[in-house]
């Protein structure tokens, strides 16, 4: 059975039963619940969905709701493709946030 490898060698990583897209997401949901257990994070949504144009969906990796009342969008990225650039564009004009790069 030939293994599917990713195209920028991200390495897909489990954790608490959950798959993540690569080594590095994973360590930032890690990092998110320890930021929660010490209060500065109220609590977090994973893979949060925001519907574009033309049947077109991004993905944002992570939606934080942070004990100053703010929230965040975050995106775990290695690299950055033109693809995801658009998209990103898109979004940050058609819904008033700004999403984080991590």
């Amino acid at each position: 059975m030939r293994r599917a490898f990713h195209k920028f060698k991200a390495q897909p990583t489990e954790a608490d039963g959950i798959r993540f897209d690569s080594k590095k997401e994973a360590r930032y949901y890690e990092q998110l619940k320890i930021r929660q257990r010490a209060g500065e994070v109220v609590f977090f949504l994973r893979q949060v969905v925001f519907h574009l144009p033309g049947g077109v969906r991004y993905v944002v990796d992570f939606q934080e709701f942070r004990a100053d009342g703010t929230v965040a969008f975050v995106d775990v990225k290695g690299m950055k493709t033109e693809s995801y650039n658009a998209k990103k564009r898109m979004v940050e004009s058609l819904y008033p946030i700004t999403i984080e790069e991590a």
